[in-house]
């Protein structure tokens, strides 16, 4: 929690003097036709308006669990408005549950409340301006949180930047949302290049702005390695940090002379504490972080670091390109289990999601092949392929998860090597693969490279463009995103939702992640939280209105001139 909430009956503080800093500034008023991303429910427009000011007061139920969220959130929104309190008093209390109104006022003052509705749908609000207050209703703490990011965007944008202002006036109108989608989603992939920990909360404050939910944490790859690991400490010392970088496209996996690279070694990791203040600064904002731990594909940094795990003991550096390997985890030593079972033990001490991520994509069996340990192992088994093999790994550490009473997810290739019926899919090779896991039975999660890779380029023109992986996904084509096409009624409830990813093979710098992320992760975040009530042309009118907010909390985003034309 980033601050002291008192929260003392309303009659102990009842007489509580809020002290400010100068509200001298300029005064607010608010467009009269709201412009919200994602699209709400409904909003039905109002007589007259509100006027705040910055003796602002909060009043919220105390003993509501996690209400210091968005309560706190609130507090930053109305700070980044009218400027830094040297002293901010919350009253708390009880609120009347038949109105939604506290038992006590004070008068003269102007008041947010903040409650719970039980009529409300879990993450859904109601945000009710009229001209004596504004009342912000959630279904639970979660849906009060979403209310206050809906705020966000119906206060001007130049609110936030500049002279702080005297006062912010906005329409009568009330807001009734929620989501379509449970599960919201965004990859980060900070193994490729690393991202410090403030620049990660950026993205997740990003993320926040837009109503996403989950912040799928892309963690270990063949480049690098960045979970510290108390048992294991050369996976930081060695397996963080590779030589020298790939510059420029990667030519298809051959390599010769001509090949150029950047001789700056690269690297960085994440100690248990930072990221614990990431699970944590995540929680504040209603995000759960889901960490990735890549198998048995993608393990070069971790056998660089422990050559043992491989199929031939070699000793090998941390990949410095970015075609996918051959030399991937043994799927015939113990050892390799023993491994993978102490690292996602380490792993689940520091994220308490309910989900873990296992990779399993890109795995090619040319190690396994040669390899009497596994070849070995599927005999004992009574596995007739090798990629039955992959399957029994993934499962083992499937077991090994539910355990722990978490689930497991992996990206689409595990179909092809069996999964068990808890494990979660994520579909990145089109639809296909969700389509048949959900028809399956299994829950699936939707982030099709054609819609939702966001590291592909945004424009045609890709000379004017920074370096992407390839591809072309423009903002309407990211917007027309169907997740459940091609499946009915019954199949489409194992869908627990969507994902955009940005992989940072080519981006290395947080100016770059957020070019490529913002607008297009506005036109997936409706696809998640609107989906059913979309449209285009009313989308693409209010996503030039986000533009100035994004300037205005020095986001960097794609020219709006280049996207409009």
């Amino acid at each position: 929690m980033n601050m002291k909430i008192k929260t003392s009956h309303l009659l102990a503080v009842s007489l509580a003097t809020v002290i400010l800093s100068s509200c001298a500034g300029k005064a607010l008023e608010a467009a009269d036709t709201p412009s919200v991303i994602p699209l709400p429910e409904e909003i039905v427009t109002g007589e007259g308006s509100l006027t705040l000011f910055p003796d602002t007061g909060i009043f919220f139920s105390e003993d509501v669990p996690d209400m210091y969220r968005p309560v706190s959130a609130l507090q930053r929104l109305l700070t980044s408005v009218f400027g830094e309190r040297t002293e901010l008093t919350f009253c708390a209390g009880d609120i009347a549950a038949d109105s939604g109104e506290p038992e006590i006022r004070i008068p003269g003052r102007n008041w947010v409340t903040m409650a719970l509705d039980p009529e409300l749908p879990r993450s859904g609000y109601r945000i009710e301006i009229a001209p004596e207050g504004l009342k912000i209703l959630g279904g639970d703490a979660a849906g009060c949180f979403y209310a206050v990011e809906t705020l966000r965007q119906l206060i001007p944008a130049e609110a936030y930047v500049g002279e702080k202002v005297a006062s912010v006036t906005l329409p009568a109108l009330t807001v009734t949302d929620a989501p379509a989608m449970d599960y919201r989603g965004f990859m980060m992939d900070c193994a490729r290049h690393f991202f410090t920990v403030e620049e990660v909360k950026e993205v997740i404050d990003i993320m926040a702005m837009h109503k996403l939910n989950v912040f799928h944490w892309h963690l270990t790859d063949d480049q690098g390695w960045r979970i510290e690991s108390e048992k294991y400490p050369e996976l930081v010392r060695v397996g963080s940090v590779r030589k020298r970088t790939l510059i420029g496209k990667d030519p298809g996996g051959t390599y010769d002379e001509n090949t150029r690279y950047d001789e700056t070694p690269h690297g960085g990791f994440y100690t248990k504490e930072q990221m614990k203040e990431i699970v944590d600064y995540a929680a504040d904002r209603f995000i759960t972080v889901i960490p990735e731990v890549e198998f048995p594909g993608h393990a070069v940094a971790a056998l660089a670091s422990y050559p043992y795990l491989g199929c031939t003991g070699e000793q090998y550096e941390v990949r410095q390109t970015w075609d996918i390997d051959d030399r991937v985890f043994c799927m015939g030593k113990e050892t390799t289990f023993g491994f993978m079972e102490d690292i996602l033990a380490e792993v689940m001490e520091i994220f308490p999601s309910a989900y873990i991520h296992i990779g399993g994509d890109e795995c090619p069996d040319k190690m396994w092949r040669k390899c009497p340990d596994c070849t070995r192992r599927m005999k004992e088994e009574g596995l007739e392929s090798f990629r039955e093999l992959q399957g029994y790994g993934v499962a083992r550490l499937g077991d090994f998860v539910e355990s722990f009473g978490r689930h497991l997810i992996g990206w689409d290739e595990i179909l092809e090597a069996g999964v068990t019926p808890e494990t979660i899919v994520m579909s990145w090779r089109g639809t296909e693969g969700g389509i048949k896991a959900a028809r399956m039975g299994n829950r699936v999660i939707m982030c099709p490279t054609e819609y939702c890779y966001l590291d592909y380029y945004q424009f045609p023109d890709t000379e004017n463009e920074p370096l992407a992986w390839g591809g072309l996904i423009t903002l309407e084509k990211a917007y027309s995103f169907d997740p459940l096409s091609g499946l009915d009624e019954t199949s489409s409830r194992n869908v627990l939702g969507v994902q955009a990813n940005i992989w940072t093979e080519y981006i290395s710098t947080l100016d770059g992640f957020e070019y490529m992320m913002l607008p297009r992760v506005a036109a997936i975040s409706e696809t998640a939280w609107s989906y059913g009530r979309k449209d285009w042309t009313g989308f693409s009118s209010r996503i030039s209105r986000m533009y100035p907010l994004y300037d205005a909390c020095g986001y960097t985003h794609a020219p709006s001139s280049r996207i409009e034309e």
